[in-house]
């Protein structure tokens, strides 16, 4: 072995043995991946750049190249631009299964900070808007477009031996600068993918689900991610990480009880983007700017954009992506994939989630005839990528792959409709003054997840929902056992009549399968001690903030006591209820600590005092004249 490689191996464990040493888990690296490491050492040079802007700034970037590139291999580029760190490809490169297999696909693989990021020169911002300029080329005032612009052409006229083709790809923050790269639209640029790209922070992304603040992990995500130096991590913790209160409802509660009380009290106008969220509350130009997708026209790379169904971050991200350049971009050669993922979690083997198994090694499945087919076609010409459908999403309950040509894909609009004692139909109620009432208490919120623990958890999407069927403030409508499958399809509207006896309150929709008693069908995960007799499996959820039920941009007060449409989108779904068993459609007004508590007034909720959170009477209306309901789409086989 000669000195050169023998010092990059040395650097690749020394750095991962760095990474590793802030956790408390033992340093062993696996027979495979001391091979993959190898390979890496062996076949790749490491280099690194300072790639200047247009604007004379430079970005960080690193570089993995194959030693054999030359006379007659020449290898594109595969890239991604994050936030995150760009020194940390390596540990991925040979510690991740999936990120190993693209080394020894053959591709010059690139990772560079974003401006304002750790080795990066430059000032940062969250989701930087991008000018409104299609000739990314010409334009001179930098954005992350022009950024990658910039990146990619040093890159082609400076790495010898490349073929003149790019990719890039990228998860979550990642997958908002791919799509910021396919605006770029350089020559080179032949294959985009965003994978659960942060989209829209106040629709339906990380930050809101339509007006309500997911507080909870921007708690945890902001102390970490606003600080950093490039040689060591970051120390402060502004009194978030210091508790040692494992229960997340209890310390969401009692400890941290409004975001106003917690930006002076915890985070001390220290980081910028907190005081941002508290300045713009409703749907504002500062929130619509950051959307990157209606800069999204006349695309040339061809697109695959990646999510997962069960992504608690960016689920909404992945679909709105695909369905606007769809719309934006007749032209542009646009894929879609929807696997049974967590967020990002198509990465790894994905057999599972939680208590519900998927039947096979799902992760494999993507990379090795989705992701890789995509990638190797448009940047080497190998394989024919034409085989791809439209779009490729997993259905679960049958756990089976699908394809169609469109998506969503042709399907029977029904209707579920809310029906006295608890029923759930396709027959409207008949009968007059008919509702179901409960008090919805902001000092005793609806939790999320029935078991004890500090951050959130990455299964909540399709756990058990029996701990809420038994609450009196969450209401819930069954149908009967099924006889035959009944499939799901796309987006669903929840379309309610409700009254409330204050000025605002939150509506959560659930869509859950209901197992039958005798589940012989049903097995949990492996590592899973679920019962799944009865298990009442979430499909789909989500909440809206209810003063945004007619515009996100202008909210309305409700009027008490008065019956009000309350209409919002519910992300779409694939799944299938099998025969014997129900659906379930459950109804409440909290969902703690993932959303922040609504005071139930239409008051500044950040703005909000302890005194201000008060009861509501949320009546939900199932008669003739006021017929709540569910548009559903339902996939004829």
């Amino acid at each position: 072995m000669n000195f050169s490689r023998l010092l990059f191996i040395l650097l690749l464990i020394a750095s991962n043995l760095n990474t590793l040493a802030q956790s408390t888990a033992p340093v062993k690296l696996t027979p495979q991946q001391k091979q993959d490491s190898l390979y890496l050492a062996e076949h790749y040079q490491f280099r690194q750049a300072m790639i200047p802007m247009r604007d004379g700034v430079k970005l960080y970037t690193e570089m993995f190249v194959p030693k054999d590139a030359g006379k007659p291999k020449k290898y594109p580029f595969l890239m991604t631009r994050t936030p995150y760190n760009a020194t940390h490809l390596h540990n991925r490169l040979y510690t991740n299964a999936s990120f190993a297999q693209l080394a020894r696909e053959g591709f010059i693989l690139v990772e560079q900070d974003v401006r304002g990021r750790w080795h990066s020169e430059g000032k940062f911002s969250h989701e930087r808007p991008l000018v409104n300029n299609p000739d990314k080329k010409k334009q001179k005032q930098p954005d992350e477009s022009t950024d990658t612009y910039d990146a990619i052409d040093w890159l082609v006229k400076n790495v010898k031996n490349n073929n003149g083709r790019v990719g890039i790809h990228g998860v979550s923050y990642p997958g908002f600068y791919s799509t910021a790269a396919a605006i770029s639209n350089h020559p080179a640029l032949k294959a985009v993918s965003p994978q659960a790209p942060v989209t829209d922070w106040f629709i339906g992304d990380d930050v809101h689900h339509k007006g309500a603040f997911f507080w909870m992990d921007f708690f945890d995500f902001l102390p970490r991610f606003d600080q950093h130096t490039p040689d060591k991590p970051a120390t402060r913790t502004f009194g978030v990480t210091q508790s040692k209160n494992q229960d997340n409802y209890d310390y969401f509660l009692h400890t941290i009880k409004t975001p106003k009380l917690a930006n002076t009290g915890f985070f001390k106008d220290s980081i910028p983007f907190w005081n941002d969220i508290l300045a713009h509350p409703d749907y504002d130009e500062y929130w619509k700017s950051r959307n990157p997708l209606s800069h999204a026209r006349n695309l040339k790379p061809a697109i695959l954009t990646v999510g997962g169904w069960f992504d608690a971050e960016d689920l909404y991200g992945a679909l709105k992506t695909y369905e606007q350049i769809e719309k934006q971009n007749p032209k542009t050669n646009n894929k879609l994939v929807m696997g049974p993922w967590c967020h990002g979690c198509w990465w790894q083997e994905a057999k599972s989630l939680g208590d519900v198994a998927f039947g096979s090694a799902t992760g494999a499945f993507y990379l090795d005839s989705l992701f890789l087919p995509f990638i190797n076609y448009h940047l080497k010409e190998q394989g024919s990528a034409t085989k791809l459908a439209e779009a490729t999403v997993f259905e679960t309950g049958t756990n089976q792959w699908r394809k169609f040509n469109t998506w969503p894909p042709a399907a029977k609009e029904q209707v579920l409709y809310l029906l006295p004692e608890g029923k759930l139909g396709n027959t409207a109620s008949t009968v007059t003054n008919s509702f179901d009432e409960y008090v919805s208490d902001p000092a005793h919120p609806v939790p999320y997840q029935s078991r004890t623990h500090r951050q959130r958890t990455t299964d909540y999407m399709l756990d058990d929902q029996r701990f809420a069927a038994a609450r009196p403030d969450v209401v819930s409508f069954v149908s009967e056992p099924l006889t035959t499958d009944v499939t799901l399809a796309g987006p669903v509207l929840a379309d309610l009549i409700a009254s409330i006896s204050t000025t605002d309150v939150d509506f959560v929709v659930k869509i859950i399968d209901v197992y039958p008693e005798d589940t012989s069908d049903a097995v949990a995960a492996e590592g899973s001690k679920a019962v799944m007799s009865g298990y009442q499996q979430l499909v789909r959820a989500e909440i809206l903030r209810g003063r945004y039920r007619n515009s996100f941009e202008k909210p309305e007060a409700f009027i008490p006591n008065q019956p009000t449409p309350v209409r919002f989108t519910v992300p779409d779904l694939m799944h299938t209820f099998k025969p014997g068993h129900r659906m379930m459609v459950q109804i409440q007004s909290s969902w703690f600590p993932l959303s922040d508590r609504n005071p139930q007034q239409f008051i500044n909720i950040y703005q909000a005092k302890p005194e201000d959170y008060i009861k509501s009477t949320v009546r939900l209306y199932h008669d003739a004249q006021h017929p709540s309901k569910l548009v559903v789409k339902v996939l004829e086989k």
